[in-house]
């Protein structure tokens, strides 16, 4: 009796200088079985009993002493005493097993030829009657010791994918990306081919893959494909995407298009932002992804739809700086054009970016904005344009123009733009002329209200800087 008090209180005393709040549950539980311990000896000492009644208890009695001791020692050895945590290779399954050995041990010490002999029949018995608990239990005990994956992981178990929510005695419960639990037997796990995509880092490689027609060469290919992604969000930028040539199939040739992410449960919506950056900038750039079928195909079948010239020339009539251009010049400059479809969200033009060339909006619209402040400063539709004076004098952009919606653009290059205006040597002072007198607007009203006058350079002057860079001397 004196013992057992003794116990309860140190444990007691343990169990108000312990933060962890786990040993501190295992300290209360021994000191509540050692106090059932000290009642029994009390009635053995103090109370009436029949002989029968008197040897099952004293039978039990050292049971409960054995059982409080050797919880309350594993808890205090294991477990850290002011960090409230488990540690990563003894969690409660793994704790509560040792705390069974150790008693199942003890019990077999105390109670000796009682226990024997019963052992051998109960262990087959229970054996075939617990044949697949028991192994759903040892390899609960595997799992939980060796550490293939952790609560909070995204695993690959029997080529399903899911999320670790909990790991039980019986089974692992995982999390579906379509929000659905997949529960499996821990017996199953132990037989089954792992994929964790937490480990050893949360780096992740994404793949996609595009068809491309055999007409276009692989660096054309492969340049279009990677100006498309690189900077797409939610990919790793310490990662250089990749973009390789995996396959020579039937119809096409197949491009291997390699990501990174450190946010795995996003992957679909990676995906589908990869394939429509590709998409756009593949039939802006011409190239042909060929519909998956296997019969003889004329070249001219893959080219891509040509771009109808009588629309654009309807949509240059629209723009101010062509309006004094006659309609055999509209018709030239709309021949030398090329039409762009971007996506929803996709830069145009950056600023900063050097520049040759002029966009005009035939469908849909832009949305121009100034690095530093994030806020649009200018909405374009259809018939608006942007990008002269990259066109005429090579300027670096000065804002960046991301498509509002999917929009179709007209772009004119300067090098198509150069053998217009050789071919029509008066357009380029019409041109010019009527672009220098809207750069000198603007800076005037940009000038309204500031203290100093806008510096506006003169149409000759402009017209000489145009020559200049488009090499037509004179």
């Amino acid at each position: 009796m004196i013992i057992g008090s003794a116990l309860i209180a140190v444990l007691l005393l343990l169990r108000g200088a312990i933060a962890n709040a786990h040993v501190r549950g295992r300290l209360l539980a021994s000191s509540i079985v050692l106090g059932v311990y000290v009642l029994l000896d009390a009635t053995l000492r103090y109370a009436s009993l029949s002989p029968e009644i008197q040897a099952q208890v004293s039978i039990g009695q050292p049971l409960f002493l054995g059982f409080g001791i050797i919880n309350s020692a594993v808890a205090l050895a294991i477990n850290p005493w002011r960090a409230d945590r488990l540690p990563d290779r003894f969690p409660t399954i793994v704790q509560d097993t040792i705390v069974i050995a150790l008693f199942a041990l003890t019990a077999t010490l105390i109670l000796q030829e009682r226990i024997l002999a019963t052992t051998a029949v109960g262990a087959v018995v229970v054996g075939l009657a617990l044949q697949d608990t028991l192994g759903n239990l040892f390899a609960g005990l595997a799992i939980q010791i060796e550490k293939p994956f952790r609560v909070g992981q995204w695993v690959n178990i029997g080529g399903k994918d899911g999320l670790v929510m909990q790991v039980t005695w019986r089974a692992t419960k995982i999390r579906t990306k379509p929000g659905n639990f997949v529960i499996v037997p821990n017996s199953v796990i132990a037989k089954e081919t792992i994929t964790n995509y937490s480990e050893p880092t949360n780096e992740t490689r994404i793949e996609v893959d595009v068809d491309v027609s055999y007409d276009t060469p692989p660096n054309d290919v492969k340049t279009a494909i990677f100006e498309a992604i690189q900077d797409q969000p939610l990919i790793l930028k310490t990662h250089t995407p990749e973009v390789l040539l995996w396959s020579f199939s039937a119809s096409s040739i197949l491009y291997r298009i390699r990501v990174w992410t450190n946010d795995f449960a996003s992957d679909d919506h990676i995906r589908d932002r990869l394939r429509s950056a590709v998409y756009y900038a593949l039939r802006r750039s011409g190239i042909v992804i060929p519909y998956p079928i296997q019969v003889n195909l004329y070249k001219e079948d893959l080219k891509p739809a040509a771009v109808d010239p009588a629309a654009t020339e309807m949509g240059l009539r629209g723009v101010s700086i062509f309006a004094t251009l006659n309609d055999e010049q509209c018709s030239e400059l709309a021949h030398a054009a090329r039409v762009h479809l971007y996506a929803a969200n996709e830069a145009i033009v950056r600023q900063g970016q050097s520049g040759s060339s002029m966009f005009v909006v035939a469908k849909g619209g832009v949305s121009v904005t100034l690095d530093g402040t994030g806020r649009e400063v200018a909405h374009l539709g259809p018939g608006e344009f942007f990008g002269e004076m990259s066109l005429l004098t090579g300027a670096p952009r000065t804002a960046t123009v991301t498509a509002s919606v999917d929009s179709e653009l007209i772009e004119i290059a300067a090098d198509d733009f150069r053998q217009f205006v050789l071919e029509n040597p008066t357009a380029v002072e019409q041109i010019s002329g009527a672009v220098a007198q809207r750069a000198a607007e603007l800076a005037e009203h940009r000038a309204a209200g500031a203290a100093a006058a806008a510096v506006v350079e003169t149409p000759q002057t402009f017209l000489t800087r145009v020559r200049r860079f488009l090499r037509l001397g004179g």
